[in-house]
């Protein structure tokens, strides 16, 4: 086990900057609930590895051994089921597939959303189980001998391999190894080898398709029923229908059989039973021989296809996999992941526990996120029920920037995603009498599914996220299509919300204000002129006129096509850049520093470090009206801006408002550690940097919040990423420009990624006290070095001193 270090609060490290603003941090002592945790797992390079058998850990280890591949995903659960009296929830689900229930008010209060949605359990394919002479292999019965379990995080499998003997003496080795498809979304793979080690005897496999599956958290009714199971030459399926939105499903499954005993012929047998099919062979085995089954299964949702052609479809899935072979599409699949990790890799050198931390993130996230511009990535990705499945601003915020510049054709269907909700994102504005459009805060399927307004539809500020991550990818590919076929149209439909959601205030030098609103801070629902909001805002109606210019000047008859479509007028336009000109921006002379609201200042001060362990995280143990009278933060708030505009405030600023408010944030929200730490590094609170980063790194691998089980945390993940390229390596992008301001932090001996940048791919490599940029693809490029300007050629590299 490797102790990690330790996250200190605002005022502990010696070794910090004298404080520009004289602002002195509260609390002096150390915070459990901010240390960093010991390694759970053994330290690999590119392995998660379970070498012992611990039931005690089954629920986590289910979150963290789970496969997908951003349509289908599958929970880390035992082929043979859970251990008795340990806690377990079997998963599969697929991205976008959901049930609706009636929302229940305790009172009335109108134009509140009427349903939620929830991800759903769907039919399980992963069940198998060996019977030996009339004993069924279990953890419960019998002695395991042996056990390991891995997770290979560069070929995307999951393997097992354990010894068990049964109660009568029968010693069995049993080996499985699967992965869910990155070439065939739809298909899932699984290898069962069973070998005699010490009798000669009666063996049999067996292997199931489950449709009996409920959700095991949210949901108050069992979502999926089984229509029909039925048994078609080698192939048996399961159609499913949900209650409410009616959506059906198909999963089928095939098997083939192999042994390395001569003329082996097992006796095979099929069944569909009501909830299900079953497949079975019984053979007698032979000691020393070993005896497999590769199992191929094929699931699809009439969100994909037509009722009528789902199972067509998936028996031509089902077909073609039997017929390559379990070894041709893992080598296939493998190939993919290589392809995956060539581009996006951030290779860690000197600190392996960083090193194996990114790696397991940057898995997870790659297997969670939806490719087809119909779904997303969620909270939660598709290992687990908690977060029902959502799609949050994390996709904007956090998880877009850690694709963009390896996977830019992955973002631009995460954009479309949110182009094809946009009719849905209109519906949400008239619900809160505003023009334009206002996107849902949690959803699936483009609607709002939150029932508590102050922890969702208030948080208008998703409408700017939108709008920036639509700015950076087209800065970062230059996708004019994109622009023209969809940017375009969220810009302005945003635009007008903001237009139409304040006013100017003759109270305020007529300066346009935004009330009643939240910002990325939680815990201050309601507030007026919250600075995120405002300075994203403003951002948000800017990039809408500039968007319209630019279409004006380069393309006259799309604009016009798409104004008459939206009923857009120039002086609309106008409106625009008059609010965003106007905006009221927060300052506080005083202090030196940018109000996170108009109330903020004036709440009661506390001192975050005298809270009990016990109340933390708050929004779980105290009442609202408690925490909302604090000036207590959930999450970065005002230092988030300051990443994300960057440009527009000065490095004394940011280090005058770092210091004000790092002391009263809690970091309740996993989404916090990370912009903590990336705009430490740029103010150069090292320390507090590299401490922020592993916390950020290895929350779900060491389960720093004791709930890896309900699943990862997706925005937090690619928040390891952005502390390196963002935080560490400082890169930043303004006016089309790459600008890097690197340092080495003193835990690593150096560290290197790849960045793809306007049809170029560049690499970054930081060791021995020097960056080195050099240009792998792609025509020169000019970038910048701590401010330096400098230009670079393919396949050439420039060095320069930290």
């Amino acid at each position: 086990m490797v102790t990690g270090y330790i996250v200190l609060r605002a005022g502990y490290f010696s070794t910090r900057e004298v404080n520009p603003a004289g602002i002195k941090p509260s609390g002096n002592s150390m915070r459990s609930f901010h240390m960093n945790k010991e390694a759970i797992y053994p330290l690999e390079a590119w392995n998660v590895t379970e070498p012992v058998y611990a039931p005690e850990y089954t629920h986590r280890s289910e979150t963290v051994f789970a496969l997908g591949n951003g349509y289908m995903g599958v929970r880390g659960n035992f082929e043979e089921g859970a251990p008795k009296d340990t806690e377990s929830t079997p998963g599969t689900y697929i991205n976008g597939f959901y049930e609706t229930e009636p929302i229940i008010y305790g009172e009335f209060a109108p134009n509140q959303p009427q349903e939620f949605q929830t991800m759903i359990n769907v039919t399980a394919w992963i069940p198998m189980q060996v019977k030996v002479n009339d004993h069924w292999f279990s953890f419960d019965d019998g002695t395991l001998h042996e056990f390991s379990r891995s997770l290979d995080l560069k070929g995307g499998t999951l393997k097992r391999s354990l010894c068990w003997e049964s109660p009568t003496g029968e010693q069995l080795q049993i080996d499985s190894e699967r992965y869910v498809s990155l070439t065939q979304q739809h298909l899932g793979v699984l290898r069962y080898t069973v070998t005699p080690m010490n009798f000669s005897g009666s063996i049999e496999i067996h292997s199931w398709a489950n449709g009996d599956a409920r959700n095991f958290y949210h949901l108050r009714h069992q979502a999926l029923s089984v229509l029909e199971t039925a048994i078609d030459g080698d192939q048996g399926w399961v159609n499913s229908q949900t209650k409410n939105t009616q959506f059906q499903m198909v999963c089928g499954m095939t098997h083939a059989v192999s042994s390395t005993q001569s003329s082996w012929e097992p006796n095979q047998h099929f069944a569909a039973e009501e909830q299900g099919v079953h497949w079975w062979i019984a053979f007698e085995g032979q000691k020393g021989q070993s005896y497999t089954v590769d199992k191929f299964a094929a699931l699809a949702t009439e969100r994909d296809m037509t009722p009528d052609t789902l199972r067509p479809a998936m028996h031509c899935v089902l077909t073609e996999a039997a017929a390559e072979g379990f070894s041709s599409l893992l080598r296939l699949h493998q190939e993919a992941w290589a392809q995956y990790w060539d581009d996006t890799d951030v290779e860690i050198n000197g600190d392996p526990l960083l090193q194996q931390g990114f790696r397991f993130n940057a898995f997870h996230l790659f297997q969670s996120t939806g490719r087809d511009g119909q779904t997303n990535i969620a909270a939660k990705g598709l290992t687990g029920e908690y977060y029902e499945g959502h799609y949050f601003w994390d996709t904007e915020t956090y998880i877009i920037p850690f694709f963009l510049y390896s996977q830019p054709e992955l973002v631009r269907q995460l954009l479309v995603y949110r182009y094809n909700v946009l009719d849905h994102a209109r519906a949400n504005a008239r619900r809160m009498r505003n023009n334009g459009a206002l996107y849902a805060w949690r959803t699936i399927d483009g609607r709002e599914a939150s029932g508590n307004f102050l922890g969702s539809t208030v948080q208008y500020h998703i409408n700017a996220d939108i709008a920036y991550a639509i700015f950076k990818y087209l800065e970062a590919t230059g996708d004019e299509e994109f622009l023209l076929d969809y940017g375009a149209e969220m810009l302005f439909e945003t635009a007008r919300c903001w237009a139409d959601r304040g006013f100017f205030s003759p109270r305020r030098d007529d300066k346009y204000v935004i009330n009643e609103v939240c910002g990325p801070d939680e815990y201050k629902p309601g507030v007026n002129n919250n600075c995120y909001t405002n300075y994203m805002a403003k951002f948000n109606l800017e990039q809408a006129v500039q968007a319209y210019q630019h279409l004006e000047r380069q393309h006259p008859k799309a604009l016009a096509a798409l104004s008459q479509r939206l009923e857009l007028q120039s002086d609309e336009v106008d409106l625009w850049a008059r609010c965003a000109r106007q905006m009221y921006l927060p300052y506080d002379e005083d202090l030196g520093i940018h109000p996170q609201d108009d109330s903020f200042l004036d709440k009661d001060p506390i001192d975050v470090d005298a809270i009990s362990d016990d109340d933390i995280p708050l929004v779980g143990n105290w009442h609202p009206l408690v925490i909302w009278r604090y000036q207590i933060i959930k999450q970065a708030d005002v230092i988030l801006l300051q990443f994300l505009l960057g440009h527009e405030f000065t490095l004394n600023e940011k280090r005058r408002d770092f210091d004000y408010y790092e002391p009263k944030t809690t970091h309740d929200s996993s989404l916090s550690p990370a912009i903590y730490s990336i705009m430490a590094a740029e103010i150069g609170y090292h320390e507090y940097a590299s401490n922020y980063f592993r916390q950020t790194t290895r929350l779900d691998l060491d389960d720093y919040n004791k709930n890896a089980w309900q699943g990862i945390h997706t925005a937090c993940m690619a928040g390891s990423w952005m502390c390196v390229v963002n935080g560490f390596a400082g890169m930043r992008t303004h006016h089309g420009q790459l600008k890097f301001r690197p340092t080495l932090p003193d835990s690593m001996e150096g560290y290197s990624f790849k960045i793809k940048f306007q049809q170029r791919q560049l690499q970054i490599t930081v060791a021995d006290g020097c960056a080195t940029y050099t240009l792998v693809s792609g025509p020169a490029l000019t970038l910048h070095h701590k401010g330096q300007s400098f230009t670079v050629a393919q396949g050439s590299s420039q060095s320069y001193s930290l």
